[in-house]
């Protein structure tokens, strides 16, 4: 699967019509895959659509994701945080689950079925950092790619700190609607702390 580097959204030409969860298929605007920089060195991951990003088919985009995008805007990741296709930096947005209920979460089947895209966006990607937002994409992660057991993957807990992966470093983060102010400081303080390392001189080292 190659990329398409002319296109930030959906670059790797994934299944816009996919039909595997016939249910979702009933509720969803689009089906909403990665979207930014086929290079980058941060995969930021969500557990599904919103609304916005639901009627847009671009990741973490609408009112409900503003504060998303803030964060990223505050490490000069991205800039105008309203824009209907934001101009990313160094960043990939993506999802556990690419179809939006209106109504539930996504169901065990549901995750297991959109488990492809995530793990070839990754792998293609092969970025340096990924950036869980909320708890099962931080279960989603830590599964794959850590030895961590179930009860040491509280999103609380883990909220601003770094766990070592297999390959990769991962930085929990809180919803950012559920966050506080000072938890909202403690990871833009935590992030840009990352950022200041050398995390890029093992970048291009790992097999794809």
């Amino acid at each position: 699967m190659d990329a398409n580097q002319e296109s930030i959204a959906n670059p790797f030409g994934m299944d816009e019509n996919c039909q595997n969860c016939p249910a979702l298929c009933e509720t969803r605007e689009n089906v909403v895959h990665g979207y930014g920089d086929v290079g980058a060195e941060f995969v930021v991951l969500g557990d599904s659509p919103s609304e916005g990003a639901d009627e847009s088919g671009i990741p973490f985009t609408g009112e409900t994701d503003r504060e998303l995008l803030d964060v990223l805007r505050s490490v000069d990741m991205v800039e105008d945080t309203d824009a209907d296709e934001p101009d990313l930096k160094n960043v990939f947005l993506t999802y556990v689950t690419r179809c939006r209920h209106p109504d539930r979460a996504a169901t065990d089947e549901e995750v297991v079925n959109c488990e492809p895209y995530l793990n070839s966006e990754i792998r293609m990607i092969n970025p340096e950092i990924l950036l869980p937002v909320g708890q099962r994409p931080l279960e989603e992660l830590a599964f794959e790619y850590t030895t961590l057991s179930e009860d040491e993957l509280d999103i609380e807990e883990r909220h601003a700190t770094t766990i070592r992966g297999r390959g990769f470093e991962i930085l929990p983060m809180l919803p950012p609607a559920e966050q506080t102010d000072d938890e909202r400081e403690a990871f833009v303080e935590h992030f840009s702390d990352v950022l200041g390392q050398d995390y890029r001189q093992t970048k291009g080292r790992r097999g794809r």
